[in-house]
């Protein structure tokens, strides 16, 4: 190749160059700084039967490069599921002039526009497609309820801490719906709501429940600081409670402030969803919360016990997550990894209150109680996976998994901070009580730790080193080890010393309890994990396996379904009756499964019969546990 002809082509390499690979633009990192002016977002939220999010944002701006970002690390979330796959339609103009923009190849939730001389407001226009089927996430948006979660319909500058971003939002409603929010409101024309100016991590904490059958409950009649219950539902037959239903409501909310001896809110509202198509949900705010359950719990009242430490917990995290917040949550922007260390306090801990409060207030009996916790000790004593993964290390699952659904849960393990962390909290208040001579407890830990600076909700973080020193000053004793030796052992069995501490062991029975039945009813399941080591949905399908139980041992899988049981077609009622007669003989269970395309005989050789979980008191014992329940007076 000649001189001349190398000198020609270059300007041509260098075109297919930069049209190939777009310019790099570093996303600036987040200041201690205010952004110029107030940013106007208007969210339509009108479009039911195709369940779009339509957006409107005016941004202040001065000429020159401006990064745009989209929410990634989502609070509550614990992991960065900001759902940027549902943004769609982003367009940028100014003086109504479309401004070109680049997507970020590095970090994708960022997107680099440059703003033209003389251009003082960016407009944004954009949608979020909320999820038309479960399998594309949950669903917020049906013909009768929706939920505006803010960092779905939210875009924000780079280069600025989000508490320093101001927004004033604004939200159009279908004809005649109402809502609740802890948003305040500035005023309302139609269904045109404007909402007061706020800071953008405000926002985005302080989500928004709209129904057309909505009921308003004061849960503290006469509170100077008021909380509300705002209830949706897909019916308005779904939205009666009964006086004394709601009594239970209203002592949760007194016995949380006999635990704590103060508040972190303006005032609190709890966003309730009685749904059958409104996606669940349990989710916590600093002065709310989403909560989303079936339609039945106030009408099939008897049938729900198991599920009504949902708003009991959320509410806890008003208190720890939300105001006691650990210092790995301390973060600049919502595109800012968090670190998970501490959740086996921010979830763990309010796992502990919630049962408490639920039980103390009445919203579930002290025996649902009780059989809930011998469910999850049982479950959690079989973790498998305890032999190669610490307790600890758990607390990466939200970034790991994504909360996605697993092959072998009891051997990889999932979010087990919540619930085992829940055990770690009852040793650690029994622990206090034995040692002070029941005179202290980790009620004592709840008023220091999370009752200090009334009325403030400006965040107060915290360390592990904190978290010990704050337990010596209830109680002296070496505090460190004793938790470390709980979140980072691999020993066999939960940490259930605590229940034995607080009068009571872990015992299997022939019969299911009142909370094993409720569980397999609602999740249309039968449980034999603690005797053939599976769980069988009511069609056969194998739901779980126990890693190295029986069924393990003989090769079963959870992408397998029972067909015949002896020769029978299977239902549940055919297996536990095998079960039953197996114990009294010596022929294995037979199974016909069935696995893809192919059919195979599998023998269980198990003779152990039925074993259901159950709490049993532990002779000449004081019954801590009886007093940790009780309602405070």
């Amino acid at each position: 190749m000649t001189a001349p002809f190398k000198l020609r082509l270059l300007p041509v390499v260098a075109l297919i160059a930069a049209i190939a690979l777009p310019a790099h633009a570093d996303v600036p990192p987040p200041l201690d700084q205010p952004y110029p002016g107030t940013i106007v977002l208007k969210v339509d939220a009108t479009n039911l039967s195709q369940q779009i999010f339509r957006m409107k944002m005016s941004i202040p701006v001065k000429a020159g490069p401006l990064t745009m970002l989209y929410p990634q690390w989502l609070p509550g979330n614990h992991g960065p599921s900001g759902p940027l796959t549902q943004l769609a339609g982003l367009k940028f103009t100014a003086n109504g002039k479309p401004v070109d923009w680049v997507r970020d190849p590095v970090h994708v939730h960022a997107f680099h526009v440059t703003v033209p001389e003389g251009v003082s407001t960016l407009e944004a226009e954009y949608q979020f497609l909320s999820p038309l089927d479960s399998a594309q996430g949950r669903i917020t948006m049906t013909s009768e309820i929706l939920g505006v979660q803010w960092p779905s319909v939210t875009l924000y500058p780079a280069g600025y801490n989000s508490r320093r971003i101001t927004v004033q939002p604004n939200l159009t409603l279908p004809d005649g719906w109402q809502f609740g929010t802890a948003l305040e409101t500035a005023a309302r024309n139609g269904n045109e709501v404007a909402f007061k100016p706020l800071d953008l991590e405000t926002l985005i904490d302080s989500p928004l429940f709209a129904g057309r059958h909505f009921k308003r409950i004061d849960l503290d009649p006469g509170a100077k600081v008021p909380v509300h219950l705002n209830i949706v539902a897909d019916n308005p037959e779904s939205l009666e409670a009964k006086p004394e239903q709601i009594e239970a409501h209203r002592a949760m909310v007194k016995q949380a402030a006999k635990l704590f001896g103060s508040h972190h809110y303006k005032h609190y509202d709890f966003l309730f969803a009685l749904s059958d198509e409104f996606g669940g949900i349990g989710r916590e705010h600093h002065q709310s919360s989403e909560n989303g359950v079936k339609p039945g719990y106030f009408t099939d009242w008897a049938k729900s016990e198991a599920g009504r430490d949902l708003l009991p917990h959320e509410y806890v995290h008003s208190w720890d997550g939300k105001f006691r917040r650990p210092a790995g949550q301390d973060v600049p922007n919502f595109n800012v990894p968090l670190q998970n260390e501490l959740l086996w306090v921010y979830e763990g801990q309010t796992q502990y209150w919630g049962k408490v409060l639920a039980a103390r207030s009445g919203m579930i009996s002290e025996n649902g109680t009780r059989d809930g916790i011998a469910a999850l000790a049982a479950l959690y004593d079989n973790v498998q996976g305890r032999s190669w993964r610490a307790m600890q290390d758990t607390v990466n699952d939200p970034i790991i998994s994504g909360r996605r659904a697993l092959g072998w849960g009891n051997w990889q393990r999932s979010e087990d901070y919540y619930v085992e962390g829940m055990f770690i909290w009852l040793d650690v208040d029994t622990k206090i009580r034995e040692m002070s001579g029941d005179t202290r407890s980790l009620d004592d830990f709840a008023r220091a730790f999370y009752g200090i600076n009334n009325g403030s909700f400006v965040p107060a973080f915290y360390t592990f080193a904190d978290v010990v020193a704050a337990l010596n000053k209830v109680q002296a004793f070496d505090w460190a080890p004793f938790l470390r030796s709980r979140l980072d052992g691999h020993g066999t069995g939960a940490p259930l010393d605590g229940l034995a501490r607080a009068g009571w062991k872990l015992v299997y029975q022939e019969t299911p309890s009142d909370a094993t039945k409720a569980s397999e009813e609602r999740n249309k399941s039968s449980d034999f994990s603690y005797s053939l080591g599976m769980s069988v949905k009511h069609d056969g399908g194998i739901a779980g396996v126990v890693w190295d139980g029986v069924a393990f041992r003989a090769g079963l899988a959870g992408n397998s379904s029972i067909v015949a049981v002896n020769n029978r077609a299977y239902k549940a009622d055919v297996l536990k009756a095998a079960v039953k007669a197996a114990k009294a003989g010596k022929e294995p269970i037979n199974l016909l499964v069935k696995q893809g395309s192919n059919y195979r005989t599998i023998a269980l050789d198990y003779h152990g019969g039925a074993r259901y979980p159950h709490l049993e008191r532990i002779a000449d014992s004081k019954d801590r546990l009886g007093t940790i329940l009780k309602a405070v007076k």
